[in-house]
């Protein structure tokens, strides 16, 4: 198990200057908005590509951190709407919609102009579960992480969503609040044991479902650089 106090993969915070290519994607009357942050200096051939959760877009403060934050330290950063967010609409696409959308956000970044080496897939809450599901139905990837898995509905610890997992078999990084009340810690941790060496996991003290110990601007500002220092020397040890 890993803590945010370790100093496991800590990278300094970045310093690269990012451009934001905007686009979209559209296919069987659906449509979904990309936006591509390109650092200054984009030569490691790492991209990662981060998904929305189910109640709010990709421009949302906590997507945009990630988004943002993991380009100024040099990775290619893709993020993007589902088709029911870029609709507007308020109920998610069903799962065969979410994952194909995944799936061609992630064939247009390897057939797009800045032809990454290696692709992360990942996200919060729903949209790290699709990348899950799509990389067990067979969509390639160098590695998952996950932005507070959503492991079970709250209050229904007895609805786990971890099935598929066990066909993935890349590595996976899960990071979580002790107080997520979508994943609780003693089921996460059992999940994360049967999955064996190639799943990780890193616990925020005190954070809920999006990561926030609950203990001021500060103290959340601090979690998230943690959180993006971690992600990107994971990143890197898998691309090696």
């Amino acid at each position: 198990m890993l803590s945010l106090g370790l100093n496991w993969g800590t990278t300094l915070p970045g310093t690269e200057s990012v451009s934001f290519e905007k686009g979209s994607l559209e296919w069987d009357g659906r449509k979904i908005g990309t936006v591509t942050g390109v650092p200054s200096t984009f030569s490691n051939g790492l991209c990662v590509v981060i998904a929305h959760g189910a109640g709010g877009p990709m421009y949302s403060p906590f997507i945009t951190y990630f988004h943002t934050e993991l380009a100024k330290r040099g990775f290619l950063t893709v993020k993007f709407n589902f088709p029911y967010m870029e609709a507007r609409r308020r109920i998610p696409d069903r799962k065969e919609v979410l994952e194909d959308s995944f799936k061609r956000v992630v064939e247009h970044v390897r057939t797009g102009p800045h032809k990454p080496a290696r692709v992360f897939l990942g996200g919060k809450s729903m949209g790290g579960r699709i990348a899950s599901q799509a990389a067990a139905g067979g969509l390639e990837s160098d590695g998952l992480f996950f932005l507070g898995y959503p492991l079970h509905p709250p209050g229904m610890p007895q609805k786990l969503r971890d099935s598929h997992l066990y066909l993935v078999k890349v590595p996976m990084l899960f990071i979580s609040g002790t107080r997520d009340q979508f994943a609780r810690k003693d089921l996460l941790e059992d999940v994360v044991q049967k999955l064996g060496p190639r799943a990780r996991i890193q616990w925020v003290e005190g954070g809920n479902h999006s990561l926030d110990p609950g203990k001021g601007k500060a103290v959340l500002g601090e979690t998230y650089e943690s959180t993006t220092s971690l992600l990107s020397g994971w990143f890197q040890e898998h691309s090696r």
